[in-house]
Order: C-alpha cells, then structure tokens, then sequence
C-alpha cells in the first residue's frame, strides 16, 4: 500500500526507498549490459553500433521525464498537502501524455533513427549494426513512457518494491531471450544486434503488462490504470511546467553523448566502442546515487507538500551524506581495477583499454555527481526544476567548446576527452549546489501546514 512520507525517520525513509529503486534501477540497466555482453562476440562494430544506438535512450528518458518528474512532483505534494481528489486528475493527464509520446517514438524512430545514426557512425559496419539494434529496440523504448508514469505514481505514493520484483522479472526474461535471438542458441537463427533489441522489446512488454495487472493492487489513490480522460490544459501546463526542463536536462545529457561520440569517430570503432562499453558500465556504478537522488523526490516532495520544512532539509542533508558516502566506495574501486569493471562486456583489448581507462579518469568525478543528483531530486520535490536545468547548459557548453578546440590540436590524446568530461561535471556540481541552497532558502521560508495555506498542492 502507499506510504505516508511525512511520518517517521527520514533517514529510514530515504535508504527503505532508495534500496527498492537501486534494484529496480540495476536490472532496469542489466538490460543494456546484457545486450552488450552477447553483442560483444559478434565484433566491435557492433559493439560500437549498439552502443551508438543506446544514445537515443537519453532522448526518449528525456521525454519521459517531462511526464514522470512532473507528474510525481505534483502527485507526491498532493498526497503531503491530502488533497486526493488532485492525485487521481494528475496521474489521468501524464497517462495520457505518455500514449502520444509513445506513438510519437515508434513514428519518429523507425522513420528516421537509421538516418541519425549513420551520421555520427565511425564506418558503415558500425550504421549498419546501429540501426538494426534500434529497429529492434524501438517497442521498449515506446513503453517506457506508460510504464514510466504509472511507476512515477507509484513512486509518489511511496511504492517501490513491487516495481522493483516486476522488473527482475523482465531482465531475467531479458537475459534467458538475449542469448537465442542474438547468438541463435538452440534456433541456429543468429539476429545479431536486432535480436538484442527485440529481446529487451519482448521483456518490456511483459513488464507493462505487469505493471498494469499490479498498479491497482498496491495503491488505493488510483484506479483504473489504462483508463484515458479528456485532455485538462490545466493539469497538463502544470505537469509540462515542472517535468520540461528535466526533460531538456535530459536532452542535454543526450546532446553531451552525442558530442562525444562525434569528436572521438576519428579514433576509430575501437575507441567509440569503448565509450559506449565504459559509459553503460557508469551507468551501473552511478545506480547507489541516482537511486537516493530518486528516494529524494517523493520524501521532500510529501513532507513540502505538508508544509514541514525542517523534514526537507534533513532529507536532503540525510540524502548527500549517503550519497557522497556511496560514491566516494565507488570511486576507490574504479581507480583500484577499472578494467575489472570492463572486462565481461568486450573480448577486444583495445576497447577494453578504452573503457577502463575512460572509468578511471570520470571516477575522480563521482561524488560531485551525486550531488547533482541530490540537487535535480530536490529540486523535483520542490516544484522547480530550472535551476537543473541551467546548470546542464552550463556543463554542456563548457564541455562542448573545450572538446571541440582539442579536436583542433595535432597533440590531443582520446584521455584529453575524458579529462574534459570530468572537469566540465566538477564546475556543474558547484553551480548546483549554489543553486540548490538559493531554492532551499526561498522555497521553504515561512512554509507551514496545508491548513495555514491558501493552495497546499498548487504548482
């Protein structure tokens, strides 16, 4: 059943939460490693394709966002605030929201995907690989978008264990689909880089499907998962106004990738293989900090819809501290054996060399990332997600203009690259946190109990 956020121990709330997402967070990514790990024995090229393809995950999680970061701010402060009738009007606008951008997805991927990707691909093998993989991708990418708003709901009502075991389940049904459509274990029909989408495709939608058989059963606040109301331009301003400058967070982090992977092509399929093995094993290293960050909304977003400032800043103090505890383990255990880390997903020890050395160098960063997500999660549950947004631009410029000059530089090394990755992320943690204490400051001042205000749940 749905959780009430502002009672009890903040700490406990946060690791209780955050342990259920790190899960379904980690098997949400084994997804990817998996794909990898088979994807490997077929070459580099289509180690590189698949990993290329994989960057137009950001920018589908960047349109999901918009609908789950606005949606469960919006959701858990009217559960703080007990304005119910509010919770159900938010959850029917972001359901819809997510059928039209799923449609979207399929229409513009199948329609022009293989063409983006054959225009930052090292060599035509690589498109070739890309496009196949994307093709067969494409399904899981469209229901991320309904799945992901009944699991922001979820999230907002303090729900997390349930989706956490449904999608166990899919990367079980993942890994056990990965080996016979790609490699044609036991069907003499190898798909290559296609079957490794389709297989993450076919698990997807067994996780839908799961997620629509328990949304009803583990929450009372909404009922009726699938069911479509009118369009409310009300409701749905108030879901874009939050969820859109996450949503071009996100689509910032995909410009990022896509920077990189455009400056390193002339380092070959090894190198932007490499990154795409080392950045996925990242993703994996970053799940501990992304899942507090993730905890951070729904417990700071109910305790401000409730009006109890004191419960927000011990959440988000409580939340740094494990964070940085979390990442500061990480960061000893990438610079003590990165390549470790890189080995099962590549045979090839040029790439492997790529992606650990890659790890090596961004580790240095990671408690800074932490804290930026602290910051955006806050920043969630505070209603206002621009700031993470500006300190994204901030990044991508410095990033952008300093990767573009070395380009230019007869002596630049592929480690210059990662080098300005990783200082470009320490200027972004210190522009957020500037940020986030200037928030803190106006939006908890004189904040007091739903009944002591005029518009408790208001935007």
């Amino acid at each position: 059943m749905q959780h009430d956020l502002t009672q009890g121990s903040v700490s406990r709330r946060l690791v209780g939460m955050a342990a259920f997402i790190g899960l379904g967070l980690l098997f949400q990514t084994l997804y990817f490693l998996i794909d990898l790990y088979f994807v490997a024995g077929v070459g580099p090229s289509a180690l590189a394709g698949v990993g290329l393809a994989g960057v137009v995950f950001f920018l589908v999680m960047a349109a999901s966002q918009m609908v789950g970061v606005g949606s469960l701010s919006l959701i858990a402060r009217a559960i703080g605030a007990k304005a119910l009738d509010q919770v159900d009007a938010v959850y029917r606008q972001s359901l819809l929201m997510s059928v039209g951008l799923a449609a979207l997805t399929l229409l513009a991927g199948y329609g022009f995907g293989g063409l983006a990707i054959g225009a930052v691909a090292a060599d035509s093998e690589t498109a070739q690989h890309g496009a196949a993989y994307l093709h067969g991708f494409l399904p899981a990418l469209a229901l991320m978008f309904p799945t992901g708003a009944m699991g922001a709901a979820l999230r907002a009502a303090g729900v997390v264990r349930p989706t956490m075991l449904i999608q166990t389940g899919t990367v079980l049904l993942n890994a056990a689909l990965a080996p016979v459509l790609i490699a044609g274990w036991g069907t003499g029909l190898p798909l290559g880089a296609f079957g490794a989408g389709l297989a993450s495709s076919i698990a997807a939608l067994v996780g839908f499907a799961g997620t629509v058989w328990l949304f009803g059963r583990v929450q009372t606040l909404m009922t009726r998962p699938l069911h479509l109301a009118a369009p409310d331009r009300a409701v749905l301003a108030r879901i874009v106004g939050i969820g859109l400058p996450s949503a071009a967070e996100f689509l910032l982090m995909f410009l990022t990738t896509g920077i990189v992977y455009a400056v390193i092509r002339d380092f070959g399929p090894e190198a932007q293989a490499g990154f795409g093995v080392g950045s996925r094993v990242m993703q994996a290293v970053f799940l501990p900090a992304m899942a507090v960050s993730f905890a951070v909304a729904p417990v700071a977003g109910q305790n401000f819809g409730a009006g109890l400032p004191d419960r927000v800043r011990r959440t988000v103090r409580d939340a740094a501290i494990i964070s940085c505890g979390l990442m500061l383990v990480l960061t000893l255990i990438c610079q003590w054996e990165a390549r470790w880390l890189v080995a099962p997903f590549t045979p090839d020890s040029a790439v492997a060399e790529v992606a650990s050395t890659y790890l090596r160098i961004v580790s240095l960063n990671f408690v800074a990332t932490g804290l930026i997500f602290i910051a955006s999660g806050t920043f969630q549950a505070l209603g206002d997600t621009r700031p993470a947004l500006l300190v994204s631009m901030v990044r991508l410029v410095l990033f952008g203009a300093t990767s573009l000059w070395l380009t230019q530089q007869p002596w630049v090394r592929l480690e210059h690259m990662w080098w300005a990755s990783a200082g470009a992320a320490l200027v972004h943690a210190a522009v957020a946190l500037l940020f986030l204490r200037d928030q803190l400051r106006r939006k908890l001042a004189g904040l007091a109990p739903p009944e002591m205000t005029r518009d408790p749940a208001g935007a």
